[in-house]
């Protein structure tokens, strides 16, 4: 090999060198994983599970605990939104006890022993537990609100589960199309949402609300609401022919009173449980305030 032609050689072996050193590094994208049926507790011999959604290449992504909705009686775990996974969040969606087998508060003993577990379990599964958000859609958005600002309340901590030691606070809440006051929704109701919301709530609490007044307070978010409340996101159509308007500026309220910080995104036009809420600027809204509460992926 002539002299020239060996610097030839040499000047593009180290050209190939500096072009690979400069590249972008490149990893294997780890998949998203679901573990579904995890029991997180045997109430009265019966077991009853969540679903856990492990985002794609996200090492230890923040917790979301969804609860669905289905007027406190129906609905499953099936039912998430899943762009919270897509956007990097983990997300466990739970069964809990409907107001069919337990009048309240059985259903929120329940989701809190779900939030014990996924705590006791982070280091199996990766995911953060400093910062755990709770979101929740229509009676799942009332659920998630009263579970959020009931951090520590006895009368509601129940004893289900097998890791009692474990705390079941939230940091954050997100309520779409939620209840936040059982002593006004009915009076507040249209005719379409006193014929789903009577029956719902008679069947929740075992009597009307106003037969039952305490428990219809212990049941209201509004009534839990004080100085430790984790920051809230409430979400509502204006055109909302089921659960009451009213209901998300009670909230509002409430908060303001208390000096926490709440954020109101009313959708313009939008009924119930309508797709506008989870796609384009609302999903963005949500997001953002999820990272500004719990965190980043």
């Amino acid at each position: 090999m002539g002299t020239t032609m060996a610097v030839s050689v040499r000047i593009a072996l180290v050209s190939c060198a500096l072009a690979l050193a400069s590249a972008p590094a490149t990893s294997a994208v780890a998949p998203a994983r679901d573990f579904t049926d995890l029991v997180y507790a045997t109430v009265a011999g019966k077991p009853f599970g969540l679903d856990l959604h492990l985002p794609a290449d996200v090492a230890h992504p923040p917790l979301l605990v969804f609860v669905h909705g289905g007027a406190w009686t129906t609905g499953s775990k099936t039912q998430y939104p899943t762009f919270l996974m897509q956007r990097g969040f983990a997300v466990a969606s739970l069964d809990f006890r409907s107001s069919n087998e337990a009048p309240f508060p059985a259903d929120v003993f329940d989701i809190k022993a779900g939030i014990r577990y996924l705590r006791a379990k982070a280091q199996v599964y990766g995911y953060r537990t400093d910062r755990i958000g709770i979101v929740g859609a229509s009676s799942g958005g009332h659920l998630a609100a009263l579970v959020g600002v009931t951090n520590g309340v006895a009368a509601l901590e129940g004893t289900e589960g097998d890791y009692r030691n474990e705390s079941s606070s939230i940091q954050a809440i997100v309520s779409y199309f939620g209840a936040s006051d059982l002593t006004t929704i009915l009076a507040q109701s249209t005719p379409v949402g006193l014929a789903v919301r009577e029956p719902a709530l008679k069947r929740l609490l075992g009597a009307a609300p106003d037969q039952v007044p305490e428990l219809a307070k212990l049941a209201s978010p509004i009534f839990h609401v004080d100085g430790n409340a984790p920051p809230i996101m409430l979400l509502h159509g204006d055109q909302d022919t089921q659960m009451p308007l009213n209901q998300v500026y009670e909230m509002q309220w409430a908060y303001e009173q208390a000096g926490k910080h709440v954020q109101v995104l009313i959708l313009h036009g939008v009924d119930h449980d309508a797709v506008p809420f989870f796609r384009d600027a609302p999903v963005d809204r949500v997001v953002q305030f999820l990272h500004d509460t719990i965190g980043q992926p």
